[in-house]
């Protein structure tokens, strides 16, 4: 069983799967040339790169099968074989090895390559929330497997963007905001969103696709006990009371909680997490707490992954691709109005 409201894959996506080593435990694609986002024509999606990630179960064996056929697809990196590769890829950054600027039937694609242990732990824990905040966004599942464990972490990640969302929220409000909120968990503290990507990208992803987002929450919100939903309306009502938000943070995953620890917990303190997180939802400055803490996961992971990525790409490859993302910028700044 997959998510809810994620389609199928279609003959084009199944011809590109098909040029790759076929052990993945998930592949999904995701982003603007998959889903139409605000200020972009058919013809523009069609030009974007494509992007996909693969969760595979041995990174070792995967990229020795993918570098003996897609070996043009690595970066000199290739010369260090495929334990090295999938070192790189679990020790370093967010524990996802891309190769990008791939040609792929007319378009360009790429792809980032995350174990599914790695995959798993993000899902549930947020250590990195790299490739588990965009799975909060409509995503396309292309292949799933039948893995228990990481289909409840899949749906386990969509509860948490909710829980943490609601913590940053009023107590009143529309779909449309809680959905921003959720699209911008993962951008939030993220250096990209300062110089190369549009600035109005998470209001870009959210206005255009509401229909997606409902579907991928509607049933998370009908069944949470801390939010009256009027899906007619439109409408949101979110317990916000202390008792509401310690619930809420008791929720949240393990790795935002640290967080949110080292933020109030005084030096020399050491409180246990449940102390700390009573006194945080008694705190009016709940939200910007949380807030801050999703920012110091999302930071550290940002940079480290980007500076990965100068040597997976290679140096060619990175002038390329931030051209492109400046590129892009550029854009939504000309489409703003003066």
């Amino acid at each position: 069983m997959t998510l809810p409201a994620l389609q199928n894959s279609s003959v084009f996506y199944r011809k590109i799967l098909s040029k790759f080593p076929q052990d993945l435990s998930l592949a999904f694609a995701y982003g603007s040339a998959v889903f139409r986002q605000t200020g972009s024509s058919q013809g523009q999606m069609t030009r974007n790169m494509l992007d996909f990630v693969f969760a595979v179960d041995d990174p070792v064996t995967w990229h020795t099968m993918n570098l003996i056929e897609n070996r043009k697809h690595y970066s000199f990196l290739r010369y260090l074989g495929p334990k090295h590769i999938s070192n790189i890829q679990s020790e370093y950054g967010a524990g996802v090895y891309f190769n990008t600027l791939i040609p792929a039937d007319d378009r360009l694609m790429k792809y980032g390559v995350i174990s599914t242990d790695a995959l798993i732990d993000d899902l549930l824990h947020w250590k990195t929330l790299y490739v588990a905040g965009r799975l909060h966004k409509p995503v396309r599942i292309l292949l799933q497997n039948e893995n228990g464990k990481l289909r409840d972490a899949l749906v386990g990640n969509l509860k948490s963007a909710v829980i943490a969302s609601f913590l940053m929220l009023p107590e009143s409000c529309s779909e449309e905001d809680l959905f921003l909120q959720i699209a911008g968990l993962s951008y939030s503290g993220d250096f990209r969103m300062v110089i190369g990507e549009d600035k109005a990208k998470v209001s870009n992803i959210v206005k255009d696709n509401m229909q997606h987002f409902r579907k991928l929450y509607n049933n998370i919100l009908q069944e949470c006990p801390q939010v009256v939903y009027k899906p007619q309306q439109g409408r949101l009502e979110v317990d916000k009371s202390p008792e509401g938000q310690f619930t809420q943070l008791m929720a949240l995953p393990r790795t935002l909680q640290q967080q949110i620890t080292r933020l109030v917990d005084r030096p020399g303190k050491n409180r246990d997490v449940e102390e700390i997180l009573l006194q945080v939802a008694q705190d009016p400055d709940c939200g910007s707490v949380v807030q801050q803490g999703i920012s110091s996961i999302v930071k550290t992971s940002s940079l480290t992954q980007s500076a990965k990525g100068i040597a997976t790409a290679g140096p060619v490859k990175t002038v390329s691709y931030s051209v492109k993302k400046l590129q892009k910028m550029w854009r939504g700044w000309r489409r703003k109005p003066s």
